[in-house]
């Protein structure tokens, strides 16, 4: 018999009343399509799977990055589709710690199948699993869909997190991505770390450890010190550099 799928859902189309159960706490819940999607707006990735390269490595965690971004132009919830089951989901999560984004096992591929996203991937030993693509909802229509194009391999070339940041707004920009390289027990680095959580600025604690500290400051840094702060790949400094570049952020 032939395999009739579903067309692929399209701008302007309802998404689909699916229900999820997920791993939350080491417990078992229900997170129902409708109470997901009614009345919200709510920003959807789907991919291929957990683990994979690609997703863990770019579309997941840019996605995990500009949630707050995605918060400030109105999306309720942040949600990412895989066709898992709940404890491979749970566990990428853990390990990716992206705490901003709502995880969503589709292991039955129900959303997927109804969403017309279903595709074959047996040649990778991965049996049936998602496309990749992300859409905006705004209370169970879809706005817009960024859909990536049939090529061979894994394209990530329009559903990434910025450009649908860029879709809600042209001039929005990122969040600053800030990383500090320290040790423990530093009290400049103590002073950092509370400076930029004052500042409410996200930042990646890079913690160095006796063996590798001075060639690796060295390496990266040019300096013998910590902290040291880095912005979008620019290197700011230590602890009374990153007290004049929040100053100079606030008053510009």
């Amino acid at each position: 018999m032939p395999d009739r799928r579903p067309e692929r859902r399209r701008e302007g189309d309802r998404v689909p009343d699916v229900s999820f159960r997920v791993r939350r706490d080491d417990d078992w819940s229900v997170v129902h399509g409708r109470e997901l999607f009614d009345g919200k707006n709510v920003v959807v990735f789907s991919l291929p799977g957990a683990f994979t390269p690609t997703c863990s490595s770019t579309h997941l965690p840019r996605y995990d990055e500009l949630a707050p971004a995605f918060r400030a132009h109105g999306i309720d919830t942040v949600a990412c589709i895989s066709v898992n089951d709940p404890f491979v989901m749970d566990e990428w999560a853990r390990t990716q710690h992206c705490d901003n984004l709502l995880m969503l096992p589709d292991g039955n591929a129900a959303f997927t199948r109804e969403m017309g996203q279903l595709v074959d991937k047996r040649d990778l030993n991965f049996g049936e699993r998602s496309w990749r693509y992300s859409m905006l909802v705004r209370n169970g229509i879809i706005e817009k869909m960024f859909v990536e194009p049939d090529e061979p391999g894994d394209p990530l070339t329009v559903s990434d997190a910025d450009t649908m940041l860029k879709y809600l707004d042209p001039d929005a920009k990122a969040p600053d991505a800030v990383a500090m390289l320290s040790r423990e027990g530093c009290p400049f680095c103590a002073k950092a770390r509370k400076m930029l959580d004052d500042a409410k600025i996200p930042f990646a604690d890079v913690p160095l450890d006796g063996a590798i500290r001075s060639k690796a400051l060295s390496a990266i840094a040019g300096q013998a010190t910590v902290p040291q702060v880095f912005v979008n790949g620019a290197h700011v400094g230590g602890s009374e550099a990153l007290e004049r570049w929040l100053h100079a952020r606030s008053v510009a």
